[in-house]
């Protein structure tokens, strides 16, 4: 008997291959993978950030649509030079950006498709202004932090305090604090670098009333049947016990578990970010304050008080996780003993 014909296989959104009206017997083995699905898992597979694997996808289906759907493997760096010229002749796009589209059609055509695009040839770049970040004196992070409570005035005070960026704020485990030695483990911070910061010792005894009101939520959770947390990459496997480990639970979590409603499994997740961000947010609103002020300005605020304080830049940029000390120095060009520090002419008539 003759083997029952298997349905055509599936084309992604990104091919213009015809499809067949009638199957081939012929066609035998598994369907193959769509590119966005194989993009997806090359990036799993070299341990991308999930807000990047966000990212890089999003700029594939950019320039799938920027050139009609046709598929990546029919074009090359003429068209790849196309689109990022296209980003920063019409899109006006900032020199980050195009940048980054750069890095997600690269990434797709060395490790998705296996070629190798060469020389590019003459990208427009988009112009890249220096743009120096806004910094908030010790007075204003007094008065915005004073316009918060709670957690939320304990999260801001960790970014301003020892320089956290958000997410790494937020991403805290509980075993990454160190009360005796005062320190802070970063894991996995940007560039999948870990660092130490220090914990400041203000901030020792609100944190650790914090804990342990989230040790009660995280009991709570274990004795109704759940309290498991996500571990970083197959960790849960090595270790069964570890996602409800106490030492492995969010420092932040968030207020509610979630629920999977076709398993009806339940969990904690670390807070969102747009919690904060809106509490910043409302906090300057409240405080009066005209300058732009967002969670990121706290670490501004941090190097630049650090080297008021006349601390060495290279630690400075240990604290901060900079790859290179040229990331660090632009925060010697807002330090108060640049042109505030001077006097003016029109002081001296």
């Amino acid at each position: 008997m003759k083997p029952f014909p298997s349905p055509a296989p599936a084309v992604s959104a990104g091919t213009s291959f015809p499809v067949r009206a009638t199957p081939n017997p012929s066609d035998a083995g598994p369907r193959s993978p769509k590119l966005l699905d194989r993009l997806t898992a090359a990036l799993k597979a070299r341990h991308y950030s999930p807000r990047t694997g966000v990212t890089y996808r999003h700029w594939v289906k950019r320039f799938l649509a920027f050139h009609h759907m046709r598929h990546p493997g029919e074009m090359g760096a003429t068209e790849v030079n196309a689109f990022l010229t296209d980003l920063a002749v019409h899109e006006r796009v900032s020199t980050s950006t195009q940048n980054q589209a750069l890095s997600a059609l690269l990434f797709l055509y060395r490790r998705v498709l296996g070629v190798d695009l060469g020389d590019l040839g003459e990208v427009i770049r988009a112009r890249k202004p220096l743009r120096l970040p806004v910094v908030m004196t010790r007075e204003e992070v007094r008065q915005i932090l004073g316009h918060l409570g709670g957690d939320r005035w304990l999260m801001a005070s960790l970014l301003y305090g020892a320089g956290l960026r958000l997410a790494e704020c937020l991403t805290l485990r509980v075993q990454d604090i160190d009360f005796a030695a005062s320190t802070i483990l970063v894991r996995d911070g940007k560039g999948r670098r870990d660092r130490y910061v220090m914990l400041p010792r203000v901030l020792q005894k609100p944190l650790l009333i914090h804990l342990e009101k989230v040790r009660l939520i995280h009991q709570k959770d274990l004795a109704d049947g759940w309290g498991r947390v996500v571990m970083p990459d197959a960790l849960y496997r090595k270790f069964p016990g570890s996602p409800s480990d106490w030492r492995w639970q969010w420092v932040f979590p968030q207020e509610r578990r979630w629920e999977n409603l076709g398993t009806g499994e339940q969990g904690r997740h670390h807070v969102d970010p747009t919690i904060l961000q809106k509490a910043v947010h409302d906090a300057v609103l409240a405080s009066g304050m005209a300058k732009r002020v967002s969670c990121h300005t706290f670490r501004h605020s941090f190097a630049t008080h650090l080297l008021e304080a006349n601390h060495d830049i290279r630690t400075v940029q240990e604290l901060l996780g900079h790859r290179s000390v040229r990331t660090t120095q632009i925060y010697t060009h807002v330090l108060n003993r640049g042109p505030s520090g001077v006097a003016s002419p029109a002081d001296l008539l």
